[in-house]
């Protein structure tokens, strides 16, 4: 974001601290454009549990699209690491959390990623990183999944990458076709995971039970 005047936020939930960063400016200007928008979906404003509802949307919005902030090269490269390494690596279950471009509703659900390294492997941490700094955008699930493929192929060009995220979309359960328990399916593949017998272990081990 482009004003860097900002605060931080402290919350301390049971022993959890959370500290949220927002930039001031910003906030005044969103939290005044979602109290028009609040008064003309024909809500009182003033009422006592509207009154701080615009900053507080103005701050959620800040957080929820935190991804803009992120460099996922960077991510990556931070924790670059030369190794003599070609087998599958697999970081499955990632969670994640973005908003649809089309009408500003949640998608969450779970990503499963693979590489086969190329001279390189990467801190583990970072390919869940990866993922929030991607997801914590506008997205669309298929281009969410291409994102995260071409960066790990570019960044650390390995042998092969394979992404596959599972996604619940509020905008069909709350609005649309109403299917409350839809899941949709997209994946990406590079490299030697195009090799059918290798995509099917990849696919094979994040169905298994190994956790």
């Amino acid at each position: 974001m482009a004003n860097h005047n900002h605060i931080h936020d402290t919350e301390d939930l049971e022993g959890y601290v959370r500290n949220d960063s927002y930039h001031l400016e910003t906030t005044e200007q969103l939290a005044s454009q979602y109290k028009s928008i609040i008064e003309k979906l024909g809500e009182d404003v003033n009422r006592e549990g509207l009154l701080k509802t615009p900053e507080r949307v103005a701050k959620s919005m800040q957080f929820l699209m935190h991804g803009y902030d992120l460099d996922p090269v960077a991510i990556l490269n931070s924790a670059k690491f030369k190794e003599d390494y070609k087998q599958m690596v697999i970081v499955k279950d990632i969670e994640l959390y973005s908003l649809c471009e089309h009408h500003l509703l949640p998608f969450f659900g779970k990503a499963h990623i693979a590489y086969i390294p190329n001279n390189y492997i990467v801190g583990l941490s970072k390919i869940p990183r990866i993922v929030d700094a991607f997801a914590r955008r506008l997205q669309v699930q298929e281009r969410l999944t291409t994102d995260i493929r071409d960066c790990i192929q570019s960044t650390l060009e390995p042998l092969g990458v394979a992404v596959v995220i599972e996604a619940q979309h509020l905008c069909m359960q709350m609005r649309g076709v109403q299917k409350q328990n839809s899941v949709t399916t997209t994946s990406a593949f590079t490299g030697e995971f195009e090799n059918d017998r290798t995509r099917k272990e990849f696919i094979s081990l994040i169905q298994g039970k190994l956790h």
